[in-house]
């Protein structure tokens, strides 16, 4: 069990870096959205590229973003009978979810947005709009993060079957487990 706790604990540290990097991009958005408005009516000028670099970015927030998320459990649960159930309880449910649920379809979403973007890179799409960008990086973020979601899933799995074995405890805060 301890080499699958140091996988989990090297997904849960790929993802808290990942986080990272999209709560830089959070600012970097925020400043290319005013710069680009302050310009647009300063100057009377404006870019699609700037407007798609936002939307580039806000893709990857939510993309990548997702995984960072689900790792510190701040998820949306729509279980209605979770907050009534015991904690081994939540730790099955937890389990079952994860990996008969989450996994199979981030798996399956990711295979299938694969040809997506082999499509956009084989033509080397380009936006439509004048002074846009290529468009095939962006549509790489699909899959990858898709791949980080199932990924981010199989470290909560390996915690919840730890947990169950009474290997660790789990910090309900942050879905970390402790010795």
């Amino acid at each position: 069990m301890r080499p699958l706790l140091a996988l989990s604990t090297a997904i849960d540290q790929l993802n808290k870096k990942i986080g990272y990097v999209c709560n830089i991009l959070v600012l970097l958005a925020v400043l290319v959205s005013a710069g680009n408005a302050m310009i647009r009516y300063a100057f009377d000028y404006s870019s699609n590229g700037w407007l798609e670099l936002q939307w580039y970015m806000f893709a990857i927030l939510v993309m990548f973003g997702a995984s960072y998320t689900f790792k510190r459990n701040e998820h949306v649960r729509v279980e209605i009978f979770y907050l009534y159930l015991s904690e081994r309880g939540k730790l099955w449910l937890d389990l079952i979810g994860t990996l008969f649920l989450l996994i199979p379809a981030c798996l399956l979403l990711s295979y299938l947005s694969w040809p997506f973007f082999m499509q956009s890179y084989a033509v080397g799409e380009m936006s439509g709009n004048a002074g846009g960008l290529v468009r095939w990086p962006i549509k790489l973020v699909i899959p990858f993060g898709f791949a980080m979601l199932a990924l981010q899933g199989v470290s909560e799995v390996i915690k919840r079957v730890a947990a169950l074995l009474g290997v660790v405890t789990i910090d309900a805060r942050y879905e970390r487990p402790t010795q």
